[in-house]
């Protein structure tokens, strides 16, 4: 872990993107471990460091590169063609190095001031139990999901803040807890990401400062406090927005590894029982075709729907909200398109997909976890776009 910023801070996205692709041999001979272990290697996060990727959305102030999302949704995606594990566990831990940005500054000086390499887990199911107290909060709870916890020495955890006035509706915040403040419980028996340790976290009484805390309300408007000091346009991007393809993004790469993996070993495999070569299967060549087609759909619709946000915050004007909503959708459906995709690919595959040492039968039951993450559940997010057009209210604020 680096103890100072890092001096570089003229690298490029596509520098970043071709030492994330580096790592790909490597990813894909450590998963196995990574399964075995349920839990990504330390060497892996270690490598992610020295090749600054943390850092793509990391405030300039604090030694990051501070660079647009696009970089950063590409990093993971390249990532995931060789581990799906890894790539979730950048997602969700990247993506909190820039929520930081948006708290107030006492709080990013907590945990950078010392260690700007600091990394920070999360698990924003509303599970905590506070009571108000002098200068903030006593905070209690179990959050479970916590991906990548065992690699961070802080983690956000989402609280609903009962109102000070009764009849009063309660506030979502985001609270900031250092590693002395919680434990983690051993509790990630999984089917399938079984490399992201998403252990439960546990804390017990901790007092938890006002100003390490944050309203989602201030997310979803664009006036947190970190704005005061970060106000490049990529900090006054939504949450909501952000967020969501954090959980979302590792599938696209992940589809295409899956494809590799299936292209690879169609080249030369043979029918045991007829003697057909998949390469001749006119089935097999318009699935490849048509997963090789979808996979550039939905990464240049991730890109251009960030290239269009930055573009109207860079020119000053607000987003519009059935903009907004209508790119929550299209977050979602990505993963229930690379689950069809991947699903049919593994059927596809023969029974030699079904052994566990294939990395097909790998990316195929991680895609299928990712698709269970309440923020992928198209469905719900479908319906409220929909009751939208038709003239009915937004019921969905985390956008």
């Amino acid at each position: 872990m680096r103890s100072e910023p890092s001096s570089d801070q003229t690298v490029t996205g596509e520098e970043l993107v071709a030492r994330a692709r580096a790592l790909i041999p490597q990813l894909r001979e450590r998963a196995p471990r990574a399964e075995r272990e349920r839990r990504v290697p330390a060497e892996t996060v270690a490598d992610m460091q020295d090749a600054g990727l943390f850092r793509v959305l990391q405030p300039k102030r604090w030694g990051g590169y501070q660079l647009d999302p696009q970089v950063f949704f590409e990093v993971q995606m390249a990532l995931a063609e060789g581990c799906m594990s890894t790539a979730w566990i950048y997602g969700v831990i990247a993506v909190h190095n820039w929520q930081l940005a948006l708290f107030d500054e006492r709080a990013q000086n907590e945990v950078w001031e010392k260690d700007s390499s600091t990394l920070i887990s999360s698990s924003y199911m509303p599970k905590g139990k506070i009571e108000r107290v002098d200068g903030g909060f006593k905070l209690s709870g179990r959050w479970g999901f916590s991906s990548g916890v065992d690699h961070c020495d802080w983690a956000f955890l989402g609280v609903l803040v009962p109102p000070v006035e009764p009849g009063g509706a309660p506030e979502y915040r985001t609270f900031l807890v250092p590693r002395g403040d919680f434990r983690t419980d051993d509790v990630w028996h999984t089917v399938g990401l079984k490399g992201t340790g998403s252990q439960d976290v546990v804390v017990e009484g901790a007092f938890v400062p006002d100003y390490r805390t944050h309203k989602s309300s201030d997310g979803f408007a664009g006036t947190s406090p970190g704005l005061a000091l970060n106000d490049a346009p990529l900090y006054q991007l939504p949450f909501g927005q952000i967020f969501v393809r954090a959980v979302s993004t590792a599938t696209i790469g992940a589809l295409q590894g899956a494809l590799t993996s299936f292209v690879e070993a169609g080249k030369g495999r043979v029918s045991v029982n007829d003697g057909s070569r998949t390469a001749e299967d006119p089935t097999a060549q318009q699935l490849a075709a048509e997963t090789s087609l979808a996979i550039d759909e939905m990464r240049t619709m991730l890109l251009r729907n960030f290239a269009s946000m930055m573009a109207s915050l860079r020119a000053g004007e607000p987003l519009k909200l059935l903009d907004r909503i209508h790119y929550r959708v299209q977050s979602a459906s990505v993963v229930d398109r690379c689950a069809q995709l991947v699903s049919r690919l593994f059927y596809s595959s023969g029974a030699h997909g079904i052994y566990l040492g294939s990395p097909l039968s790998r990316y195929f039951v991680d895609i299928h976890c990712a698709r269970t993450h309440v923020a992928n559940n198209v469905d719900k997010y479908s319906r409220n776009y929909g009751g939208v057009l038709l003239g009915r209210d937004n019921t969905d604020f985390f956008l």
